[in-house]
């Protein structure tokens, strides 16, 4: 039962399954439809982002300039921007209808990474770091998964090495975001973000590999912009101009 059997790239490829059947869902069937199957399908859609928080962690560990590496995901937080907003009928400039999802979940990425970096520094005092991500969590608010993915990207870098301690900080972001979603958004669909729990079976029998195909991370940066890309694409065949997601 402990035997490891996912690498980094096989977890990915079952992240961006879920993300995809996750989107097409919301373009084909916007409003928050109760459907039982349609609603099953969205809670497979939850494994999605907690494994791309985890390898964000795992890749600031790993990665021997993590400027770099932030620089790469600054550059597709803002290629995110216009493909998740055309996905979805959001406007490209922010706010005008909404505080909510006004941007991809890559703005929030990038800003996990820079606060594991701002964590680990060392000419920063705990008052500064402290001051420092409680302004990375209001800037990233409005982000797809809002504040709650960088702060369940500290929980996971911070105790790397604490599969344990990951995860029930992680999941108690979660709680958070899905109490905060069931007020202001949709009850049903609030206490669904719950099933993001349902990865953590996989993430415990990753066997800290990266996996054999080295352009994974390509193809993710290729894929992400373009699957979004064709939901826009089908949003305004099906209904045309308008708006499929709040925000």
């Amino acid at each position: 039962m402990e035997q490891k059997s996912f690498n980094a790239n096989q977890l990915k490829i079952i992240a961006i399954l879920s993300m995809t059947t996750d989107h097409l869902l919301s373009v084909l069937f916007p409003n928050y439809p109760m459907d039982w199957w349609i609603i099953l399908l969205h809670i497979w859609g939850r494994l999605a982002a907690p494994v791309f928080w985890f390898f964000i962690a795992e890749g600031y560990h790993y990665t021997h300039n993590w400027k770099k590496y932030a620089g790469r995901l600054l550059i597709f937080s803002l290629i995110g921007h216009f493909a998740y907003n055309f996905a979805f009928g959001i406007s490209f400039i922010p706010f005008r209808a909404s505080v909510f999802n006004q941007t991809s979940v890559i703005w929030s990425l990038f800003w996990g990474l820079m606060a594991l970096a701002i964590n680990d520094s060392r000419k920063l005092k705990q008052w500064q770091k402290t001051i420092l991500i409680l302004g990375i969590t209001v800037i990233t608010f409005c982000a797809d998964w809002s504040c709650i993915a960088v702060l369940a990207i500290i929980e996971i870098g911070q105790n790397r090495g604490n599969f344990k301690k990951q995860m029930t900080g992680m999941m108690l972001w979660v709680a958070v975001y899905a109490i905060v979603y069931a007020a202001f958004i949709n009850p049903v669909y609030g206490m669904l973000q719950l099933f993001v729990a349902l990865v953590i079976p996989l993430l415990k029998r990753y066997d800290g590999e990266r996996g054999s195909w080295k352009g994974a991370n390509y193809f993710f940066y290729i894929y992400y912009p373009l699957h979004l890309i064709v939901c826009g694409v089908i949003r305004m065949m099906l209904y045309g101009n308008i708006s499929v997601m709040v925000g």
